[in-house]
């Protein structure tokens, strides 16, 4: 098995990558959105009230906006302020990860279970384009973590620290939270045919906590909604946002209807696992394949020595998540933990059973894989966008050597299993962090335009905008929401800059409108990269250009 001095070694390089990914650039367009929305709270000291732009804002509670206020409050508004309760949630779910695997399991398959969770490409991601899901993903494998360890050992303590992590995963995302707990809680009573726990004095007092802990979320939205009938919400009145966050919000997002379609694909999650879960892909589907078999021999009757929370869960909240109308990406990290365990349980069966010649073949494959990520590095660094400085090309090239060595050394297959998956992962978001995202983040306009704003005294409160374009990176570092206005308002306004792409430019070219200052930066939709963009003899092609214009007094 792999040492403690390796593991703490590999935990101390993925929090170090954490921490690199912290002082990146706010991406837009969620985590600027989500980190505007906060900043309105404590700017305007209202905390209660939810807004998006000018529109109030339904969709989700307010469990992640407060915690990032709460930051603010602390840290005062800055972007890595803005990621710390999004990563301090990582990291609780990473320790329950190893809590439930060494629940099912033991304290190996605990340990790796929370190597694998905090290495997995989207959980990484999620610490740094920080959205509602890292305090979700966090809070509902704590839940699901203390809700098993209260069916396993019927402790007080464990059922309400569930209910209170229910609650605030509740808090934070609505009904999907409760439906990801439930479902492989379920899945775990079924098999193991526990009922009797939930005939309990105990269920009522976690109940109760649970009613507590989601209180101040459902008395918000009763202040912002339900004690406002006239409010058109969506086109509605009479919207209710206890009704809404109870019943509406997931069917909303199951049928479409409110937020849009953008995929009837019911095998968009099923291939998106694929990177998501890099770069354990191959382990976790050989993992739930070789569950499955296992169960489907079983015929399903109960045996002490295997747990269907896992498999069963996974299962049934692919595939209800499947049927949604409405679909991203990152939908899929709530599942991350489950497979996480999921994986780690099979990794250590091939360790305790001495599967050699499988381990083997797995072991070919995260070569494959970790060549891939090689390449990949390779381009990014030297061709996507080549290194201006010698600070982090040693940085990285210090990093390709700890690899290197791991990846030559002479050792157990099994650890070498581990280290050499681990590393690719430090590999890929280590470049990632310290290059690709930085150099990225030079084309998203508003967040480079701020940095102009700041050198050249711009008044912050002067600055108007007249289309429609969401504005959140410049309305973060400017620290200040741009205000919005038209081309008739804006005619009778002196001494203001505007900030335009290049149509509502020509329109002001157009217009008897006059000025006297011009700033320009470049602008594209950094979350949604294509290839003419990644070739850098291609990039003018697609990149934009954003200006902002003083009109004259």
């Amino acid at each position: 098995m792999i040492s403690n001095l390796r593991y703490w070694f590999l935990v101390v390089l993925i929090v170090l990558v954490y921490i690199a990914g912290t002082f990146v650039t706010l991406f837009e367009n969620d985590s600027a959105q989500f980190a505007v929305m906060a900043m309105r709270m404590v700017n305007e000291n209202d905390f209660i009230n939810l807004f998006k732009g000018p529109n109030e804002y339904l969709d989700k509670p307010h469990m992640h906006y407060w915690l990032a206020a709460l930051s603010y409050k602390i840290f005062g508004i800055h972007d890595w302020a803005y990621r710390i309760p999004g990563i301090l949630a990582t990291l609780l779910g990473a320790y329950s990860c190893f809590g439930l695997g060494k629940l099912l399991y033991n304290q190996h398959t605990g340990k790796l279970a929370a190597l694998i969770f905090m290495t997995a490409q989207t959980i990484v991601l999620g610490a740094i384009d920080v959205r509602t899901d890292a305090v979700l993903t966090g809070f509902t494998i704590f839940a699901i973590w203390q809700l098993a360890r209260y069916i396993e050992k019927g402790s007080v303590v464990a059922i309400l620290l569930g209910a209170f992590g229910a609650g605030m995963a509740f808090s934070t995302k609505g009904q999907i939270a409760l439906v990801v707990i439930g479902l492989p809680l379920l899945c775990h009573l079924a098999y193991t045919r526990k009922w009797k726990r939930f005939i309990s004095w105990k269920v009522i007092l976690a109940l109760t906590v649970f009613a507590f802990t989601i209180a101040p979320m459902l008395y918000a939205y009763y202040l912002q909604f339900d004690m406002h009938p006239e409010k058109i919400i969506r086109g509605r009145d009479n919207r209710s946002g206890i009704f809404f966050i109870f019943w509406e919000q997931s069917f909303e997002r199951m049928s479409g209807e409110g937020i849009g379609k953008n995929s009837s694909d019911y095998f968009f999650f099923f291939h998106t696992f694929l990177w998501v879960f890099l770069p354990w892909t191959i382990l976790a589907l050989t993992a739930f394949w070789c569950k499955a078999k296992t169960f489907i021999k079983l015929k399903f009757t109960y045996n002490p020595k295997y747990e269907f929370l896992t498999l069963g869960g996974i299962t049934l909240v692919f595939v209800l998540i499947s049927f949604a109308q409405f679909k991203l990406p990152h939908y899929l990290n709530v599942t991350i933990p489950l497979f996480s365990v999921l994986t780690a349980s099979y990794m250590y069966d091939l360790y305790r059973f001495e599967k050699k010649k499988t381990t083997k073949y797995l072991m070919g494959a995260q070569y494959f894989i970790l060549s891939l990520v090689f390449v990949s590095s390779v381009l990014i660094c030297f061709f996507v966008f080549k290194f201006d400085g010698v600070f982090i090309p040693l940085l990285l090239i210090l990093a390709s050597l700890v690899i290197v060595y791991f990846t030559l050394k002479s050792e157990n297959s099994y650890i070498r299993l581990i280290t050499v998956s681990v590393c690719t992962s430090l590999l890929l978001n280590a470049v990632l962090n310290l290059h690709f995202y930085p150099n990225l983040l030079k084309y998203q306009g508003g967040s480079n335009m701020s940095k102009l704003v700041k050198q050249n005294n711009v008044p912050v409160e002067k600055i108007y905008k007249i289309g429609e374009q969401y504005t959140w990176a410049l309305d973060f570092y400017n620290k200040y929401p741009v205000q919005i206005s038209n081309m008739t308002a804006i005619r009778n306004k002196k001494d203001v800059w505007v900030y335009v792409n290049a149509e509502e430019l020509e329109k002001i070219r157009e217009s008897p409108l006059d000025w006297d200052q011009q700033y320009t930066v470049d602008q594209f939709r950094i979350t949604r990269l294509q290839g003419k963009f990644l070739n850098p003899n291609t990039r003018y092609k697609v990149v934009n250009k954003m200006h902002l214009v003083h009109l004259k007094q």
